[in-house]
């Protein structure tokens, strides 16, 4: 079985795309990691002059890397997998975003598998901010391809 903090490992991301720092739990239908913005990132340059607020596509990314991607290399039983021998693709987002994440901010994502068949994985994700608050939810799904197969 797959040790929880190796699944980060096998990600197909690096600094400054990598939006994972732990995985809390992970199961055949569940999954919870968190990620902390730090006050440098690349994104907050800009987006807005005078209070950084991380923007909600960087927020949909974190929930997938954490809901599709850290779950998915869970559901393809990949303690051999490496990161070149998989693919990912999102192939559909609907997010609705209720609370803004500013920097140094530590968010939770929960994802609840919906379906995982023919390698499209389906998860309802959850993503809540330090005081317990919800502060997006949505449906996301993904392609999440073993390419050794």
């Amino acid at each position: 079985m797959l040790i929880i903090n190796d699944i980060i490992n096998k990600l197909p991301y690096t600094y400054p795309f990598l939006f994972v720092d732990r995985i809390n739990m992970v199961s055949a239908n569940a999954i919870e990691g968190c990620y902390t913005f730090k006050k440098d990132e690349f994104f907050y340059k800009g987006h807005f002059k005078e209070q950084p607020v991380t923007p909600g596509v960087i927020l949909t990314e974190c929930c997938a890397q954490i809901g599709l991607v850290c779950l998915g290399i869970h559901l393809l039983h990949a303690e051999e997998l490496e990161a070149r021998d998989f693919q990912v693709a999102l192939s559909s987002t609907e997010m609705q975003f209720l609370l803004p994440v500013f920097p140094l901010e530590t968010v939770t994502v929960q994802a609840n598998k919906l379906f995982f068949r023919f390698n499209k994985l389906k998860c309802e994700v959850k993503m809540y901010n330090q005081e317990a608050q919800l502060v997006c939810k949505g449906v996301l799904s993904g392609m999440i391809k073993n390419s050794n197969i």
